[in-house]
C-alpha cells in the first residue's frame, strides 16, 4: 500500500482545518464536515483550539485515495506557533500550503512558503474561499509568483467566483498554459512545444511530477472547503501529482516530531523513514541508553490503532521512550530545519491560589516537556516561574492548558522584553571556611571570563579534580549556573567561562563514638549555597553589559508606500539594509528592536492599506544604548553576603 504524509498549512484563518475536515468528509472518513466555528472538527481536540477557532497542536489523521493511504497533518496557523509547524514540516513528503483567494497572501504565508522551500518538501497551492466575496484567483496567482517567487501551474479554473455557487473545474494538462510552464523546467517538453509538437499527456504528467519533487514546479489548484467545491480535483491532483513516501528497508530510523499526553500518559510521535519498528525493541535516543518500547499505535484511516510494529512510511506513537522533540532513531534523513531562536519576551506565571504553587511547577514542567520551545525557568526556593514567550497568544494557550488540564488558573505579570548579559571583562572573587563570616563549611575560588559570542555558559573545575570530592564539584556548579539566571542587571548571564580556581571543604567525619556528624563535614549543600556569593562577586569585578533581541525584518509593500514606512521604521529604531523590487512591490530589508516590532505590526496595515506583509525573526543580541534596563530580583541577592547568609543559613 502507498503512503503520502501530507502536510496541512496556511496563515491563520485561510481555512487549513476546513479543509482538511473536508478530505475527511470526501474520504468518508466522517460523516459531516466539522465546523471550526461551532468547534465540532476532529483535529481540534484542545478546547482552546475549539473556543478560538485555531489549530494550537499539530495533529495527525488519516484518509484513503483510492490505493493511497495519506496521513494528514493539520498544523498551527497563528505566527506564535511557527515551530510546531516546522516541526511537522521535517517528516512530511508534501505540502498543501492553503491561501485565501480574498486576502491573498498573508505575512504566515510567506514565512511557512520560506521553511518549505528550506526543507524541500514539494509542494501544491490551494486557492480556498473562491465562494467569497472579493475572491480573485488571478490576483493571488500574481502573488505567489511576485511576493513568493513561485513557478505556479493552475490546474483548475473557477467559474462564478465570489459568489456561494463558485463551480470549479480541471484544466488539461495538454492546454497552452500548463505546457508553457512546464517547458520552462523541462527540457524535453520545450524542445516538443518549441518545434510545434504537442506534447503528450503522460510525459506532460511525468515531466510535472519531476518538477515537483525537485521543487522546480508548484500546482496551484482552487476551491472553497466550505461548500466542497474543487476538493474533488485537489484529491485528484494529490493522488497524481504529489510524491509518495519512499518505503526503505534497513534499520529503523524515525524522527520525533511531537510529544503529548492522553488520559494514559505520555506519548512520542515520529516519522518512521525505514526499517521497521516492534513492541519490546529497545531503541537509544541521543545519548541515553536504550529503552524498551512498550506500545505502538500506528495513524490509520480507522483511527491511531494499537499495532505490534510499524513499517517505513508510517506515523506512530510510541510510549516507553522518554524521546524528545528533535531527537532520532537510528540514521533517518537531516532535513535543513531552521534552528528556533530564543524568546524575546518574557513574563511571570503565578497561581491564583497560592497553595497552587507545587501542582503550578508541575505543569509547567509537563508542558516545557512537550514542546522545547517553552523557555521555563522554576526557582523552587523563591517560588516563582519565568516563562520566555514567542507571543502573546502562547501565553493565553499555556494559561488555558494549566486550568484545563491541571486544574490550577494562573495570572501574568507584565510582559517585558528578554534581554541577556554578557560579561565584558575579566573578575575573580573566593571565600574561605569560617572567615569573614562565611557560614558553610565550604571554600570557593572561582573566576569568571567573556566568552565568544553564542558560546553560553561554561563551568570548568579547574585545578579541583582529585583535590574535591565529584559531589562537590557538581554542586559548585549547580550553584554557579543557578546564580547566572540573574546578573547585576537581573538579566540571565550568558556567553562567559567560569573556572574553579581553589577549594576547602571538612572531611566527612563523627564526634566520638558517634554516626556521621554534619556539623563538622562538608556537605554537597555548603559549595551549592556558597557558589552563588563567590560568582556574583566575580561577576561585579568583571562587569556586565545588558543586551536586548534584535529581529531581522521583511516587508513588502507597494512602492507608493516607501515614504511612508520607511519614516516608521526609522522611528521605531530599525535600520534599513536593503530595498529590492519583486514585481510591482518593493521589499525592504533590515534590523529592528525587538521591543519595537508591536509598534510596526500596528501601523502597517493603516499606512499601506493593509497591503504590506511584514515578516520578522530574532537576528542577534545588541548592547542597550543608553540606560541598561533592569529586571527586579525577588529574593535574597547573592551580591548581599550578610543578606545571603541569613536568608540561606547552613
Amino acid at each position: 500500500m502507498s503512503l503520502l504524509n501530507l502536510g496541512i498549512v496556511a496563515h491563520v484563518d485561510a481555512g487549513k482545518t476546513s479543509l482538511t475536515e473536508r478530505l475527511l468528509y470526501e474520504a468518508g472518513a466522517v460523516t459531516r464536515p466539522g465546523s471550526v466555528d461551532a468547534g465540532t472538527t476532529r483535529t481540534d481536540s484542545m478546547e482552546l483550539e475549539r473556543r478560538r477557532g485555531i489549530t494550537i497542536r499539530a495533529a495527525v489523521t488519516s484518509i484513503r485515495l483510492g490505493d493511497l493511504t495519506v496521513n494528514l497533518l493539520d498544523t498551527p496557523g497563528h505566527p506564535d506557533f511557527i515551530a510546531e509547524v516546522e516541526r511537522s514540516l521535517a517528516v512530511l513528503d508534501a505540502a498543501v500550503l492553503v491561501v485565501s483567494s480574498v486576502e491573498g497572501v498573508q505575512p504566515q504565508t510567506v514565512a511557512i512558503w520560506r521553511a518549505l522551500r528550506r526543507i524541500g518538501v514539494p509542494t501544491l497551492f490551494f486557492l480556498n474561499k473562491v465562494d467569497r466575496r472579493g475572491a480573485d484567483v488571478d490576483r493571488v496567482v500574481t502573488q505567489l509568483r511576485e511576493r513568493l517567487g513561485v513557478r505556479p501551474v493552475v490546474l483548475t479554473r473557477v467559474t462564478g467566483p465570489g459568489t456561494r455557487d463558485a463551480r470549479v473545474r480541471p484544466v488539461a494538462l495538454d492546454a497552452e498554459p500548463v505546457v508553457e510552464a512546464v517547458a520552462e523546467v523541462d527540457d524535453a517538453v520545450a524542445a516538443r512545444w518549441l518545434t510545434g509538437e504537442p506534447p503528450r499527456i503522460r510525459d506532460l504528467r511525468r515531466a510535472i511530477r519531476r518538477a515537483v519533487r525537485r521543487v522546480e514546479l508548484t500546482p496551484v489548484a482552487c476551491g472553497s472547503a466550505i461548500t466542497g467545491a474543487g476538493v474533488p480535483q485537489l484529491r485528484h491532483l494529490l493522488a497524481d501529482l504529489l510524491p509518495r513516501c519512499d518505503e526503505r528497508d534497513g534499520p529503523p530510523a524515525g524522527t520525533v516530531f511531537a510529544v503529548d499526553r492522553d488520559d494514559r500518559g505520555r506519548r512520542a510521535w515520529l516519522r518512521l523513514w525505514s526499517g521497521r519498528l516492534r513492541v519490546r525493541d529497545r531503541v537509544q535516543l541521543a545519548e541515553g541508553r536504550p529503552r524498551t518500547i512498550t506500545e505502538i499505535a500506528v495513524s490509520e484511516p480507522d483511527g491511531v490503532l494499537v499495532r505490534p510494529s510499524a513499517s517505513a512510511g508510517q506515523i506512530v506513537a510510541i510510549r516507553g521512550v522518554p524521546a524528545r522533540i528533535g531527537q532520532h532513531v537510528g540514521d533517518p534523513p537531516r532535513r535543513d530545519l531552521y534552528r528556533f531562536p530564543p524568546a524575546t519576551r518574557q513574563a511571570l506565571v503565578e497561581p491564583v491560589e497560592p497553595g497552587q504553587r507545587l501542582a503550578l511547577f508541575a505543569g509547567l514542567a509537563q508542558l516545557a516537556d512537550e514542546d522545547p520551545l517553552v523557555d521555563l525557568r522554576l526557582d523552587e526556593q523563591q517560588g516563582e516561574a519565568v516563562i520566555r514567550l514567542h507571543g502573546e497568544v502562547q501565553k493565553e494557550v499555556i494559561a488555558a492548558l494549566l486550568e484545563d488540564r491541571y486544574g490550577v488558573p494562573v495570572r501574568f505579570s507584565g510582559t517585558l522584553t528578554a534581554c541577556i548579559e554578557r560579561v565584558v571583562g575579566a573578575g575573580a572573587a573566593e571565600e574561605r571556611i569560617k572567615e569573614r563570616g562565611n557560614p558553610y563549611l565550604a571554600g570557593i575560588g572561582l573566576r569568571v571570563e567573556a566568552a565568544p559570542v553564542g558560546h553560553g555558559v561554561e563551568f570548568r573545575p579547574g585545578v579541583e579534580p582529585g583535590r574535591l570530592p565529584p559531589a562537590f564539584v557538581a554542586a559548585t556548579e549547580e550553584g554557579v549556573r543557578a546564580a547566572l539566571r540573574h546578573g547585576r542587571h537581573g538579566w540571565p548571564v550568558t556567553d562567559c567561562l567560569v573556572t574553579m580556581t581553589s577549594s576547602q571543604y571538612w572531611p566527612r567525619q563523627s564526634r566520638p563514638h558517634q554516626k556521621f556528624d554534619k556539623s563538622v563535614s562538608s556537605v554537597a549543600a555548603d559549595f551549592r549555597n556558597l557558589a552563588p556569593v563567590v560568582v556574583t562577586a566575580a561577576l561585579r569585578r568583571a562587569g556586565t553589559r545588558v543586551c536586548q533581541p534584535v529581529e531581522r525584518f521583511d516587508v513588502n509593500l507597494p512602492r507608493e508606500t516607501l515614504d511612508a514606512v520607511t519614516a516608521l521604521l526609522g522611528r521605531a529604531g530599525a535600520v534599513v539594509r536593503d530595498t529590492t523590487a519583486t514585481g510591482g512591490y518593493l521589499e525592504v530589508s533590515g534590523t529592528l528592536p525587538s521591543s519595537r516590532v508591536p509598534q510596526v505590526v500596528d501601523a502597517l496595515p493603516d499606512l499601506t492599506g493593509g497591503e504590506a506583509v511584514l515578516s520578522t525573526h530574532f537576528d542577534h543580541y545588541a548592547p542597550v544604548t543608553g540606560e541598561s534596563p533592569a529586571m527586579r530580583r525577588r529574593g535574597p541577592d547573592p551580591g548581599d553576603r550578610e543578606e545571603w547568609f541569613r536568608a540561606v543559613p547552613r
